[in-house]
C-alpha cells in the first residue's frame, strides 16, 4: 500500500465528483424547467422526475458524508491509541478532528511535540501536514 502523505492523501475522482453532480444538477434544473411549460397532464410525471433526482442528490450526498464519518472516526481511533502507546494518556481533548487526521503524517518522533504545537498554537489542519 502507498504510503500517504500531504500531496496525496485527497481523492478526486472525476466521474463522481464532477459529473455525477453535475448530470443530477442538470436532470434536477431541466425537469423544473420543463414542469413550469408543460400542462396539468404531464406536471405529474415531471414532478416524480424531479423528486427522484433530488432524492439521488440526497442519497450522493449522504452516502459520501457518511463514509468521511466512519473514516474520521477510525482515524481518531488510530491516533488515539498511538498515543496511547507513546505516553500512556488518552489523546487530549482539545484537538479538532482536522487536526486529528493532519497528525496521521507525523512521524513518531515529531509526533507528541506537534500535538503540543497544534494546541497551544491553534494549527490548521494543513499546517500540521506541512
Amino acid at each position: 500500500m502507498q504510503e500517504q502523505n500531504f500531496k496525496n492523501h485527497s481523492r478526486m475522482v472525476p466521474l463522481y465528483h464532477y459529473v455525477t453532480y453535475l448530470l443530477l444538477l442538470t436532470i434536477l434544473v431541466s425537469t423544473a424547467f420543463k414542469c413550469s411549460r408543460e400542462s396539468c397532464g404531464v406536471y405529474c410525471t415531471n414532478l416524480l422526475i424531479g423528486a427522484l433526482t433530488f432524492a439521488t442528490i440526497l442519497v450522493t450526498y449522504f452516502a459520501r458524508s457518511f463514509a468521511l464519518k466512519a473514516q474520521d472516526r477510525a482515524i481518531r481511533a488510530e491516533e488515539s491509541l498511538r498515543h496511547f502507546a507513546m505516553t500512556g494518556k488518552l489523546l487530549p481533548g482539545e484537538l479538532k478532528m482536522g487536526q486529528i487526521v493532519a497528525l496521521r503524517f507525523a512521524g513518531d518522533e515529531e509526533f507528541l511535540s506537534l500535538i503540543q504545537k497544534a494546541i497551544s498554537e491553534s494549527l490548521s489542519s494543513k499546517q500540521i501536514k506541512e
